[in-house]
């Protein structure tokens, strides 16, 4: 499904069914995925279709930049050690329309239920997007287009064992690459106390030959303070 399309275009797969259509001056993008039906009608009649996987922080409603993933088990983390872990996360998929190297965006499709969770205060704390996850030792056999893999760098810089049960991620640092068997990113933490942490993203593939994803906040020309998150209240 990822990749760049000519106009028309008709693609099902996984339960995901779109088409952009052109009829003379107007082109008509049509998208069915569960119960959810979107239908857009586009004064153009030249351009490309991009399909890529994007920062999965949109769906169901785009109302936080953070994405939280509680660890399935709790990893121990020995005094001044790094250790490279795997873990999953839903992928979001972006449809773009691109003519003369400018992009917008048409929709976003996810094919995974997902879910909100608060971090911190009820009254101060973070709404983050959720998701629970398995821990792997190795890259993990995922679908691309229900879920992706994140390799997750973990530095603990105290002199005491740290116990891990979560990692928050900003999606402004996000950098993807897919391929047609894996979507992926890589991830630091920094463990700065017991119950304090820092994440951040690094710009590299998993594997060779993957493609970069086009970024969305770059496409909606969105300024971008921090692309760090710092987790203050528990990890």
């Amino acid at each position: 499904m990822f990749g760049s399309y000519d106009v028309p275009v008709e693609i099902e797969k996984e339960g995901v069914s779109l088409s952009v259509e052109r009829a003379g001056e107007i082109m008509t993008y049509r998208r069915q995925c569960g119960d959810e039906t979107v239908e857009k009608m586009l004064l153009a009649s030249t351009g490309k279709i991009l399909i890529n996987p994007v920062e999965p922080v949109n769906k169901p409603k785009e109302i936080t930049a953070s994405l939280l993933i509680e660890l399935a088990r709790s990893l121990v983390v020995a005094p001044a050690a790094t250790k490279k872990i795997y873990v999953t996360y839903p992928v979001e998929i972006g449809v773009f329309i691109a003519m003369d190297k400018k992009y917008e965006v048409l929709d976003i499709v996810s094919i995974e239920k997902q879910k909100f969770t608060l971090y911190g205060d009820p009254r101060s704390g973070v709404i983050c997007k959720y998701w629970k996850s398995e821990v792997y030792s190795t890259i993990p056999t995922a679908n691309p287009l229900h879920v992706g893999v994140i390799e997750l760098s973990i530095t603990n810089t105290v002199s005491e064992w740290v116990n891990v049960t979560k990692a928050i991620f900003n999606a402004y640092g996000m950098k993807l690459y897919y391929s047609n068997d894996m979507v992926c990113m890589k991830a630091t933490m920094k463990i700065t106390g017991e119950k304090t942490a820092e994440t951040g993203f690094v710009d590299s593939p998993l594997e060779g030959g993957m493609k970069k994803s086009l970024e969305l906040y770059t496409v909606k020309k969105l300024a971008v303070v921090s692309t760090k998150f710092v987790m203050e209240v528990g990890i």
